[in-house]
């Protein structure tokens, strides 16, 4: 990755900057990380990116914040 990447983090995470989870895209790849732990990455594809989107906005992850 050797091209500057610009990194977003989502309009809820408020204006502190910690614990939020920022995406960039690069190339064909969406990456993914948490802000206080920049160093660490991970990638995927948009369409695994898409899908787990639409997850959320379904519900299907609530379970893990109860």
């Amino acid at each position: 990755m050797d091209t500057e990447i610009e990194w977003q983090k989502s309009s809820f995470s408020g204006g502190g900057g910690e614990q939020c989870v920022e995406v960039a895209q690069h190339a064909e790849q969406i990456l993914m990380r948490e802000s206080d732990d920049p160093g660490a990455v991970t990638t995927t594809s948009r369409a695994k990116f898409a899908a787990f989107i639409k997850g959320v906005k379904a519900g299907e992850f609530d379970h893990f914040a109860q």
